[in-house]
Parts: C-alpha cells; structure tokens; sequence
C-alpha cells in the first residue's frame, strides 16, 4: 500500500511538472502583471499598416515575455475609449493606439487612468502618461519617389491617398521631391480616398488615375488594391507599410515599410526598467524604425545604384528630405535654401510641394 502511495506521489509529481512545461511565467511589476494592449484600424491581414504594426505586437511577446492582446478594425471615434476601458478590465497596463484618428480620445481617457502607460501613433498630444510615436518614412518616401521618377514613361504618377492631414501629405511631398530629383517634368496627381482600409475604393482611384494617363502608382493606404490595379493594365507601382511584391509580381518595384518592433520592445523593456517616460519618438533609417523594401526587377536601370547612393547620405546625416529650397505649388519658397522643414512644422504641414497636381484639404 506504501508502494502504492508512494508511486501514486510521484506519477502526481510527474503530471504537475509536465503541465507546467512551456508554461510562461508572468511578468509582473510590484505583483501586477505587465500587459500591453495593442488598438488596430484594421485588420490585421491587411497586409500593410495593421499587418505592419501586428508584426511589432509579436516581437514584443518574443523579446521581452509579457501578455499581450489586442482589437482590430477600431473606428476612429469615441467608441476607441470603450475599446480602451475593455483592454484596461482585462489587465492592460501599457496601451497602444496606432492610427491618428485616435488622438483626442487617447488623450481624454489618459487623464482618466494615470497609472496607465499610453502610445498613440503619429499624433501630436502627450501627457504625463501619454507618448507620441512614429518614424521618417518621408526619408524612404523619398528613395521610392526616385525609382517611380525614373521609371514613368508619361511623366504623370498617380498617388492614392487616405486622408488630408499632416501625415499623408508631407509624405506625398517627400515622395514628389524625390520624383523630381530626377525627373524634374514629373508630376504626382493625387486622389483622395477618405478611407484607411477599403481595398475596392482604394483600387477604383487608382483606375481613375489610371485613366488619365498615369503609369506609376503610389499610396498611402492600407492595402495592395492600387497596385493590383497597375498590374491589371500593365503598369507599375510603389507600395506602401510592408512588402506587397507577392501581390502585385508585375507592377510592383519598392515600398517605404515600416519595422515597429524595435520601438515597441524598447518602450516595454524602460516600463520593466522602471525607466519610462513619456516622449515624442521620431525614429527615422538610421533606428531601423523605417527602410525601403528591397527593389525588384521591374524597377529601372540604374534606380537602386541611385537609392543606394542617397541612402548612404541619410544613413550619414548629410542629406536631409526637407532641406531647402522648396517651393510650394504656387511658386512661393516655403522652405529657404540653407535651412530644412522643422518637426514641429513637418506635423502641421498643409501643403504641397511644386510638382504635386490636387489639393489639400481646403485649399
């Protein structure tokens, strides 16, 4: 019966220590467990900019251990601060709203939950538990405007753009100065889709510019639709958020992507540092926040010599995106020679640079 007992413990003991194999202990600070919540505008299979930041949600479960969860497709409303209260219900301790439209919700609820840590993405309003974060795509904006300069035909590229704000035109201004930096009779036409992720909408714009004689097309939206339609007419596209090469094969040349991991990650390791503080992170080629996906063969003779030459000078410090002088449409010197685009004034840009035929948001 001792025996019995005996080998009853121990196979008891085997069982519990099996069960606990592979199971992730968790991290915890002061005994509360550290969880980071993660507020997408869309679904994660959308293979560009919610794709772009999941990519970032699962390098934090790798490197640093916590919890994470995360919802997607939130609406860019005040329904944001239920979706937040619920992640907070479910043990959120660091929350991150990555598309701008969350701003002014982001910032009304941070006052709410001061123990709470919050990133909003590419907004401008910090608090005391607030950051803001986001990356110099206009610096692979630029690399990807010189390809799609070289490679039209027309001298006409279409542009499918999201929303007017600060973000998505100082990004169509980059990608234009880089388009006439060696194409200086190029013109970037721009089509307004009000919409972050609408594959169908996205992918009648760029058939309409399509239309008008356009044989590049670029964006600033979520999804491969604009290059798909290139594809479908035999033309070619720049894309946008992540690599979409495998979803336009014919058309597609290069992308500005987007690598949140080593941002995410390093905000995670000063909250379990005791570190953390609220900032305004703005990372740019040299974090590996952004970079230019690899370029393909339907790309121009002699584009990648000429990216990687400009590339070098961003990676150096000697070449900067917005350096002086630029003009507006108009003709008028917006930005002197000798001097560059300031930050501050990059995130309230409401103009386009020469080259750029369409409007921004009541102009």
């Amino acid at each position: 019966m001792k025996k019995l007992t005996l080998f009853s413990v121990l196979v008891l003991s085997a069982l519990i220590a099996f069960s606990g194999c592979g199971k992730k202990d968790k991290t915890t600070i002061d005994g509360k467990e550290v969880v980071m919540g993660f507020i997408y505008v869309g679904p994660i299979g959308d293979g560009g900019w919610t794709y772009a930041h999941e990519q970032g949600r699962k390098a934090v479960e790798k490197e640093t251990g916590i919890r994470t969860i995360f919802k997607e497709t939130v609406p860019e409303g005040a329904e944001v601060k239920d979706v937040i209260r619920s992640m907070i219900d479910q043990g959120a301790t660091i929350i991150a709203a990555t598309s701008f439209g969350y701003m002014d919700y982001v910032a009304e609820i941070a006052k709410e939950f001061p123990a709470i840590k919050f990133l909003h993405c590419s907004g401008y309003k910090m608090g005391e538990n607030l950051s803001t974060y986001f990356g110099r795509i206009e610096q692979p904006r630029y690399l990807s405007g010189i390809v799609a300069g070289m490679k039209t035909k027309t001298n006409k590229i279409g542009y499918v753009a999201a929303f007017e704000i600060p973000e998505v035109v100082r990004g169509i201004n980059a990608f234009t100065l880089g388009v006439r930096s060696v194409n200086p009779k190029a013109e970037v036409h721009v089509r307004w889709t009000h919409t972050w992720y609408d594959p169908a909408k996205e992918k009648e714009a760029a058939k309409a510019l399509l239309d008008e004689k356009c044989d590049v097309i670029a964006q600033h939206q979520d999804t491969a639709g604009p290059q798909q339609a290139a594809e479908e007419r035999g033309m070619f596209s720049v894309g946008y958020n992540s690599d979409m090469a495998k979803m336009a094969p014919k058309a597609y040349m290069t992308a500005p992507v987007w690598n949140w991991g080593p941002y995410y990650v390093g905000e995670v390791k000063k909250v379990l540092a005791g570190t953390w503080k609220a900032s305004d992170y703005w990372g740019g080629m040299k974090d590996d926040i952004v970079q230019l996906a690899p370029i393909t063969a339907n790309a121009p003779d002699g584009a990648e010599a000429k990216v990687n030459d400009i590339k070098k000078k961003i990676l150096d410090g000697t070449f900067d995106v917005f350096a002086g002088p630029i003009k507006d449409q108009k003709g008028t010197v917006k930005v002197p020679a000798g001097s560059a685009l300031a930050d501050k004034d990059q995130l309230s840009c409401d103009w386009f640079v020469e080259g750029v035929v369409g409007k921004t948001k009541g102009k």
